[in-house]
């Protein structure tokens, strides 16, 4: 049997837990300030952190952007009205055979010019000539026996129903000639009046019928454009006010000529009325259908505000434009509103929010925010036209 522990080894052995129980308070406590410790320097550490980028941010400007400027310039515009158009030919017909046959002769190539009267296809006539003939001698009897009806009735040897039917016979007979003689007009085509004549549609030997058709055959010069512009442009446009033309076939190069037409109408679906002008093409360079860009010029002229048409941001809210202005030593971008009005080629009128002599960014603008500092180099900007033209570099 183990021996009871005495008082004293129950003493000595509560002193000893006592002891043990205070070490590990100790290490606890020791842990707990160390992980306070580590803690309130980490956060010491990331509210420096923080207090240096709050400072970085507050000093911090953004690099200026590089951008094009251009003054807002006052100018004299011409009024005028732009639409697009077609051309069509003064005179167009599509030749086409009158009567039944087959081409016996073909008098022209394709592509080339004709006058008026010109004889271009020849069907076969030699049944109708051999008919005429026959026609001809007929009439030339009839005659005769006209003439000796009237002879006799002179004296009354005849009836006057034998001069009526001497008469009447002589007159068949030359209707039959006019007849046979019209039908073989009528097999002979020509031009019906000066022109370009298109892509032959028949050959030699082909057999035709009424209203097959042969070619092509266009009046070029002079050629109308034909275009519609809005109902308002009736209070202004007038016949034989200036239209200035331009097509893409030929950069650089415009025609003048002015308004030949304005229908008496004005179509009830789109509210627009057509409009024809006319314009000179004696080198034939311009061909019915092409497509074509026209501009009704007016007399007048007003003073208007222009800047270049890339300047403008547009918007659903409103269209803007940035403009230049010296600050703190520098120039910074302010935005303002503005009302756009005609525009032609690369320019483009204000109608209201900015004056004469202000400058605008005409290329950057749309990286730009409000009092952000830019930087001009007007050596990278676009040229500005007024009628620009399209190059295939």
């Amino acid at each position: 049997m183990e021996a009871p522990l005495t008082t004293a080894a129950v003493g000595r052995n509560s002193s000893e837990l006592l002891v043990e129980r205070k070490s590990k308070w100790k290490v606890r406590i020791l842990v707990a300030v160390g992980l306070v410790a580590v803690v309130g320097i980490l956060a010491g550490i990331k509210v420096s952190q923080i207090k240096s980028m709050i400072a970085a941010g507050k000093s911090f400007a953004l690099p200026p952007e590089s951008v094009t400027t251009s003054k807002v310039e006052r100018t004299a515009w011409r009024s005028s009205r732009a639409a697009v158009g077609s051309l069509v030919a003064v005179h167009g017909v599509t030749l086409g055979a009158e009567l039944p046959g087959v081409i016996k002769e073909i008098h022209f190539e394709s592509g080339t010019s004709v006058r008026k009267g010109d004889v271009l296809v020849k069907l076969d006539t030699s049944t109708e000539e051999a008919q005429l003939e026959s026609a001809v001698a007929d009439a030339a009897l009839a005659k005769v026996n006209l003439d000796r009806a009237h002879t006799l009735r002179a004296t009354e040897a005849n009836t006057q129903a034998d001069l009526d039917a001497a008469d009447a016979r002589a007159k068949q007979t030359t209707a039959a000639v006019a007849t046979l003689r019209s039908t073989i007009a009528k097999k002979t085509i020509r031009a019906p009046f000066d022109g370009r004549i298109a892509i032959r549609q028949i050959d030699l030997g082909q057999s035709v019928s009424p209203g097959t058709p042969l070619a092509s055959l266009q009046s070029v010069d002079p050629i109308y454009a034909e275009f519609s512009l809005p109902q308002q442009a009736l209070a202004d446009v007038k016949i034989g006010q200036q239209v200035q033309m331009r097509t893409d076939i030929f950069p650089g190069a415009n025609w003048q000529g002015k308004v030949g037409t304005i229908n008496s109408e004005v179509d009830v679906a789109t509210r627009n009325v057509r409009i024809r002008g006319i314009f000179p093409n004696a080198d034939a360079r311009l061909r019915p259908g092409m497509f074509v860009n026209v501009e009704v010029l007016s007399g007048d002229t007003r003073p208007v505000l222009t800047i270049p048409t890339t300047a403008v941001l547009y918007a659903p809210y409103g269209d803007s434009v940035y403009v230049a202005e010296q600050k703190d030593g520098g120039l910074t971008a302010r935005q303002k509103f503005v009302r756009i009005g005609e525009r032609r080629g690369d320019i483009v009128v204000v109608d209201s929010g900015l004056d004469a002599g202000e400058t605008v960014v005409s290329s950057g603008a749309f990286k730009l925010k409000n009092g952000m500092s830019i930087v001009v180099k007007n050596e990278l900007a676009p040229k500005i036209e007024l009628a620009p033209q399209p190059t295939d570099k």
